[in-house]
């Protein structure tokens, strides 16, 4: 009876706000030197809104923004769906968004599209309201630093995503880094024969993960898709970021994420 209360105590109050800092490295082919050692840093599915606490994601954008990374992407659900775009509280939260030194790039997630995830409308407001903190949306566009390639996907979900359109720009664009938020993408017949690698968040984890149930939340057709890095065909890699909100104050083994990559030559 102990251990369940302690449990259940542990993963409402402690773990979904003891975030866990990943390093890794991430090798790109042919990337160029002056790019190697750089620093990008992942944050996903923010869901700034009324179940997580301001002052927790405040901590981490200050945290962030300590590291002074070179760059910062942000992989989708800034918000909670249906929370409202004008509250005072969102404003003054995302007034402190950090920003990389050398760009701050992101992409909508399921959530920027409201209830039913089909208010296209609702995804262009935030992502003019992100764009004016200093986050370059990419909505099915992409950006050609100099040596460096990043492509934003639009939501899988959402109303604007179009496998042709997609696989078009794909293929004119050749990423280095894809930005989408729902990992389920790279299954779809888009990709071509460039090796790239894909980020994603999405699946909160797992969100609550048991020895005997791989998780109690994942939103994904392939379940194998969690946490983590996988190898995808043709050389291509997926790395899925845990994400630092929740929909509920919940989390079991899947410790909310900040991700810092370090760039490599692949």
């Amino acid at each position: 009876m102990g251990m369940s209360i302690a449990g259940g105590v542990y993963s409402w109050r402690i773990e979904p706000t003891w975030v866990e800092v990943v390093k890794r490295p991430l090798p790109i082919p042919g990337l160029r030197m002056d790019w190697v050692g750089k620093t990008l840093v992942q944050l996903s599915d923010l869901h700034a809104g009324p179940f997580v606490d301001d002052d927790y994601l405040l901590r981490s954008f200050r945290f962030v923004s300590d590291l002074k990374p070179d760059l910062v992407v942000y992989t989708g659900d800034f918000v909670t769906r249906g929370w409202n775009l004008s509250n005072a509280r969102l404003e003054k939260t995302y007034k402190e968004v950090p920003l990389g030194r050398l760009g701050t790039f992101g992409v909508v997630g399921n959530h920027e599209f409201g209830r039913k995830y089909q208010e296209g409308a609702l995804a262009d407001r935030l992502s003019r309201m992100l764009e004016n903190l200093g986050i370059r949306m990419l909505r099915d566009d992409a950006i050609h630093l100099p040596g460096l390639t990043i492509q934003g996907i639009d939501d899988l979900w959402g109303t604007k995503f179009d496998v042709d359109y997609t696989r078009q720009c794909l293929a004119v664009n050749r990423p280095d880094i894809v930005l989408c938020h729902n990992p389920d993408v790279v299954d779809l017949p888009i990709w071509g024969a460039n090796p790239c690698w894909t980020l994603s968040g999405h699946t909160h984890g797992g969100q609550c993960r048991l020895p005997w149930i791989t998780s109690l939340v994942l939103p994904v057709q392939n379940t194998d898709y969690v946490a983590g890095e996988y190898l995808i065909a043709e050389g291509r890699r997926l790395y899925i970021n845990r994400g630092l909100g929740y929909l509920a104050r919940l989390r079991f083994a899947a410790r909310p994420e900040i991700t810092v990559f370090n760039l490599e030559r692949g």
